[in-house]
């Protein structure tokens, strides 16, 4: 939420805690029922130049918790790069069925997370990583793995 040009306002939930250890590693769980549409947190971004991100931050953990950044080049086309969220960004889990979304504000290098539903006491604050994981989902259903395996086994069947 933006009051004047020179200065953006952060905004945290207050109904949150962090745990340290979870099936999922560390993750954000609701303390109080947190209404759908509810602003979570509203995070500062530090976006990172391509050469330093491939000679430094790719080689750390740290790589695993950046996320894609478009930004404008001078001649108007789109390039991505990484960027460092602030806050709380990196520190909610993923889920097929995320319960919080984001959206980024290239502009003003802020990342706003919302509850897309109501959450209810207890229950962990997820977004979606998208399709490219780095890792093994640990919500993956058994079901999804055998129908992926089974379509695996289809096209190894196929004769060229």
């Amino acid at each position: 939420m933006v009051t004047s040009p020179e200065h953006i306002t952060l905004i945290r939930c207050p109904n949150i805690t962090l745990i340290p250890e979870t099936p999922k590693g560390r993750g954000i769980f609701a303390t109080a029922r947190i209404p759908a549409g509810t602003v979570i947190d509203v995070c500062p971004v530090l976006v990172l130049g391509v050469e330093e991100n491939r000679e430094h931050i790719e080689k750390t953990s740290l790589y695993h918790y950046t996320y894609n950044w478009p930004i404008k080049t001078r001649d108007g086309k789109t390039e991505k790069l990484q960027a460092v969220i602030f806050g709380l960004g990196s520190m909610f889990n993923h889920s097929r069925e995320q319960n919080v979304a984001w959206t980024r504000d290239i502009d003003h290098l802020i990342i706003t997370y919302r509850a897309l539903r109501d959450i209810e006491v207890g229950e962990e604050l997820c977004i979606s990583y998208g399709d490219h994981l780095t890792f093994v989902d640990a919500d993956a259903h058994t079901q999804d793995k055998d129908v992926a395996e089974d379509g695996i086994m289809t096209l190894s069947n196929i004769q060229v």
